[in-house]
This record gives C-alpha cells, sequence and structure tokens, in this order.
C-alpha cells in the first residue's frame, strides 16, 4: 500500500472508531493513537523519505490536511459527548429537591466561653477592655508587686522577647494599664485575651487566654468580691452550683482566696453511683479562678491613693469550657478539627 493511499484511509478509520469510542477517555485514547507523537500520522510522516523529492511537497499538503480532518472529528466527538453526559446530568435533577445550605462555620467554644463570661460581667457593669500581648516587665511584674528578685516570679514560666521585654503571662498588665489611665477610682473592668508561658502538654498549652477582673472603689470589701464571683459562677454554671473560698497565695492580692465550685459531673458527691468521679478526683470540688483583695503596695505603682480599696479576680478560659462541654483534652482546641467544631455550630 502507498503512502498516499495509507494516509487516505485514516480519515475513514477514525470516524469508524469514533462510533464505538463512547467515553471522554476512549476518544483521548484515538487522539493518541492517530495524532500522538507516535501516532500513524507521525509514522506515515516518518516514511516521508520513500517518496521522490518532487512527490514530497504534494504528500506534505496532504498529510496536513487530513490531520484537520482528524483533530476536527476527535473535538466535534469530544463535544457530543460531553452534551450527552451534561443531558443526562440535568435528567437526575430535581429542581423541586430543597437545597442544602452550606455549612457557614461557627466560633469556637474558647469564643463562645469568653463572650458569655464577658456578658456577664458587662451586666454588672464591666467595661471590657485590651492591650498589647508583648509587654513591658513593669507592666507584667513590677507594677503588680513582683519585682525583679521576688521568688513568685518564678510560679510563670516566662518567654522573654529582649531584655525587659516579655510576652505577657496574664491578662492583668491591661488592669494596670487602665489604672495609669484613668488615674483614679471608680474602675471597674475585664480584660480578656491570649497569655503565654513555656508550657506544653495534656493541661497546658504555650498560649491560652485568660479573662482578669478588677474593681477598685472606696469601701470595697471581700464581701463584695464573694458577692460577685458567686453571682458570676453561678450565672454561667446554673444556680445550683455550690461556691467556696479558700485561702491562697497571689502576689498582688492580700488577703488572696482560691474559689472552687461544686464539680458539675457527679454534682458535688465525689463519686457517679459506685464509681469515684474522675473529674473532681472523688473530692466533689473543682478549683475555677483565683482572686483576692487588691494589694496596697499596687497602687502606689500606678499613683493610686494607698486609701483606695479593690478586689481582683483571673480565670482561665479553656478550663472553663473544658467543663462546660465535657472536653478532656485541652489540646483539642488548638487542632482546628473541623469534627470537633461542628459540634458548637
Amino acid at each position: 500500500m502507498s503512502l498516499t493511499d495509507a494516509l487516505q484511509r485514516l480519515t475513514p478509520s477514525l470516524q469508524s472508531a469514533l462510533r464505538q469510542a463512547l467515553t471522554l477517555s476512549a476518544v483521548e485514547e484515538l487522539h493518541t493513537a492517530y495524532l500522538g507523537r507516535k501516532g500513524m500520522l507521525a509514522q506515515l510522516m516518518a516514511r516521508l523519505p520513500e517518496l521522490a523529492p518532487e512527490e514530497r511537497p504534494a504528500f506534505g499538503k496532504a498529510a496536513n490536511a487530513v490531520k484537520e480532518e482528524l483533530s476536527a472529528l476527535l473535538t466535534e466527538r469530544t463535544g457530543a459527548l460531553g452534551a450527552e453526559a451534561e443531558e443526562a446530568a440535568l435528567a437526575r435533577f430535581d429542581p423541586s429537591l430543597p437545597g442544602r445550605e452550606p455549612w457557614k462555620g461557627s466560633l469556637h467554644p474558647t469564643t463562645l466561653v469568653m463572650e458569655e463570661i464577658c456578658r456577664v460581667f458587662n451586666a454588672l457593669g464591666f467595661e471590657t477592655i485590651s492591650g498589647p500581648e508583648v509587654e513591658t516587665d513593669f507592666h507584667n511584674f513590677e507594677a503588680l508587686n513582683l519585682p525583679k528578685d521576688h521568688p513568685a516570679r518564678d510560679m510563670q514560666d516566662t518567654l522573654y522577647v529582649s531584655d525587659g521585654v516579655v510576652m505577657r503571662t496574664h491578662t492583668s498588665p491591661m488592669q494596670v494599664r487602665a489604672m495609669l489611665e484613668r488615674k483614679k477610682p471608680p474602675l471597674a473592668v475585664i480584660a480578656p485575651g491570649k497569655v503565654y508561658r513555656r508550657d506544653s502538654d495534656i493541661t497546658h498549652t504555650p498560649m491560652f487566654h485568660q479573662i482578669e477582673g478588677l474593681l477598685v472603689d472606696k469601701n470595697v470589701t471581700l464581701a463584695h468580691l464573694r458577692g460577685t464571683l458567686t453571682l458570676f459562677l453561678r450565672a454561667l454554671f446554673g444556680p445550683e452550683v455550690a461556691v467556696r473560698f479558700r485561702p491562697s497565695f497571689f502576689p498582688f492580692t492580700e488577703p488572696s482566696v482560691e474559689v472552687d465550685i461544686s464539680c458539675i459531673l457527679c454534682e458535688g458527691k465525689g463519686k457517679i453511683g459506685n464509681e469515684p468521679c474522675r473529674v473532681c478526683k472523688s473530692t466533689g470540688w473543682l478549683e475555677i479562678l483565683g482572686s483576692g483583695m487588691v494589694d496596697p503596695a499596687v497602687y502606689g505603682h500606678v499613683g493610686f491613693d494607698p486609701e483606695c480599696t479593690g478586689f481582683a479576680f483571673g480565670l482561665g478560659v479553656e478550663r472553663v469550657a473544658m467543663l462546660k462541654y465535657g472536653i478532656t483534652d485541652l489540646r483539642m482546641f488548638f487542632e482546628s478539627d473541623l469534627r470537633f467544631l461542628r459540634q458548637f455550630a
């Protein structure tokens, strides 16, 4: 068979093959077989030296025409199969069915709890304030009665940015800034935000969230602190929750108290059925926050009258969220697992 005859048979051969090609992948295979680098047309062009020199131009022109025909046939079949697929898809589509609303995301459980806490204190007259996460040593420690040689600095594993500059270890520096700005009482603020410490395990992370509060006025007593925090905790965990206050130590409050609530899982009984409660370790109580009356030394650092009285408190937001939602591993808050986050939509 001459090269010219073989060239002319390519078009009808492809037409016959395309009639049996029922999928786009089959058409792609035919494209490779006829027009690929090692396809039928390329093989015929490789035999061009077999022709006499005067026959080669005519053969080359005919080969280009056949190539265009083959390309047009392949394109036409591809379009026809695409149209058939689209028509089949439309035939399966029922416009009367209700649509599926896409998931628009939800607030993170830490954000939900933080906003709930702020709402309770805002209703009590506290103002929400914010401040920098990179703090000076003065605002983070010294103004809070923690001089450089104070042993209580060892209680907080600090991340230092440079000499005298730290990643804040608590949100209390915002209380210092608020007092420096206002210059005199009355003052009632809460300071939510991120804090940083050198911790990382099942119950600690290098970054977490705290909310700390401060109230300074005349004749503020420990009874005001007790009443405010009891109201807050019952608003957060329910009116039946029991609250107790225990003596403690914090460098910037005197006296200082730890606040516990009755275990929300065993309801303060210390056991569930005949089994000991693992959440409260059978004590019936859960430590929830620290607080106390502001130490007069703090007023001296911010220019307040030492005769002022006030109280301060602080709590970890993730710990509250773990108790409210029954979360056992702190790291779940930071893993961005959609299966976990969708539960709070």
